[in-house]
């Protein structure tokens, strides 16, 4: 299925023709639940990988006082599947029980967590992105985008620490069938939940914080507002900043490209750490799609959608990642030569 983002309230360039120059494309992947293959672009799928090319693993220690209870991803696996199972019951029939003997036993037993482990963990596949899908900046040698994390905290940023790998996707003939998952992830919702994309190009501003003092003045200056239907403008904010904010600058949720987010933090310098050059934004791996103040940002095919959210999920969060309890992970990389290190931004 295609998703379709509304057309924006109003047309900020026609308004302040000073931003029009600063546009950017972000590709919103608008992930929805799947079965993705080695050859889809997907969220938390099989990736296309060499058979025998070995299995990236994270050494670093990792804290075990930060969590109480640890699971396995099959734990995690089973809980969600039950909570599945419920959900659907009682939308079937409110009167339903909450659980079944069955599932009330699966979760006492998971509930109990697994032992700690301390050797080297296997990543998580994440994310794989085929450019034909997806147009992101890579390597003149590669179509092939896969990032991969240690679903542990880690203290750059709290969050879990990524990889990314370029291929061409040409060269992988002999697909590794089953790649070793780690023993434990630090929280459930590191384990992606399989999704496919429904790539869709918008259009981006700056974040008010990284324009200039002057435009930023004009952009909270009411009078300059004044030709927008009092009555129209009220519907998506109470004043400019947060009507800019909100509907007209930054798409929410999964995307390739566009501008930095800077929710978190103020703007700081974004140096490639091998050639100096700033980094730009490559892949936003996202809490939710939308929130309270980005409703405008719902796909227009969204509410003729009348099954509930999958397993729960809320604010469109389809993946059932959560980064820092609703925030971001803001993946950059070098624009002159993508495959140098890239800067994670948790936003």
């Amino acid at each position: 299925m295609s998703f379709t983002t509304p057309a924006r309230p109003f047309d900020i360039t026609a308004l302040f023709p000073q931003l029009a120059p600063l546009a950017r494309t972000a590709t919103r992947l608008h992930p929805r639940p799947g079965s993705p293959t080695v050859n889809d672009s997907s969220v938390g799928g099989p990736l296309l990988w060499p058979a025998d090319e070995p299995w990236p693993h994270c050494d670093e220690p990792h804290n075990r006082h930060a969590t109480r209870v640890v699971y396995s991803p099959d734990d995690v696996r089973l809980l969600r599947r039950d909570l599945a199972a419920a959900t659907e019951r009682l939308r079937r029939d409110p009167q339903a029980p909450e659980c079944t003997l069955d599932e009330r036993e699966t979760w006492e037993r998971i509930k109990v967590g697994r032992p700690w482990f301390d050797g080297p963990i296997p990543l998580l596949p994440v994310a794989q992105l085929y450019a034909q899908d997806v147009p992101f900046p890579c390597p003149p040698d590669a179509d092939l985008l896969q990032v991969l994390w240690c679903p542990f905290d880690h203290k750059e940023t709290d969050s879990p620490r990524t990889v990314l790998f370029w291929r061409s996707s040409a060269t992988v003939t002999d697909v590794l069938d089953a790649p070793p998952e780690p023993p434990i992830v630090q929280r459930e919702y590191y384990l992606p939940e399989p999704c496919l994309f429904s790539p869709e190009q918008v259009t981006e501003f700056p974040n008010p914080r990284e324009l200039s003092k002057e435009l930023r003045d004009r952009l909270e200056d009411m009078s300059r507002w004044e030709t927008i239907d009092p009555a129209r403008y009220n519907t998506y904010a109470s004043d400019p900043g947060d009507l800019y904010v909100s509907s007209l600058c930054l798409a929410p949720g999964w995307k390739t490209g566009g501008w930095t987010l800077w929710d978190r933090m103020d703007p700081v310098p974004r140096p490639c750490p091998e050639c100096g050059t700033e980094q730009v934004p490559l892949l936003t791996i996202a809490s939710r799609e939308w929130d309270g103040g980005g409703v405008t940002w719902i796909a227009e095919e969204e509410p003729t959608n009348a099954a509930p959210p999958p397993l729960g999920a809320k604010n469109g969060n389809f993946t059932l990642i959560d980064i820092l309890g609703g925030y971001n992970l803001q993946l950059h990389v070098c624009p002159k030569s993508p495959d140098h290190p890239h800067i994670e931004l948790a936003q």
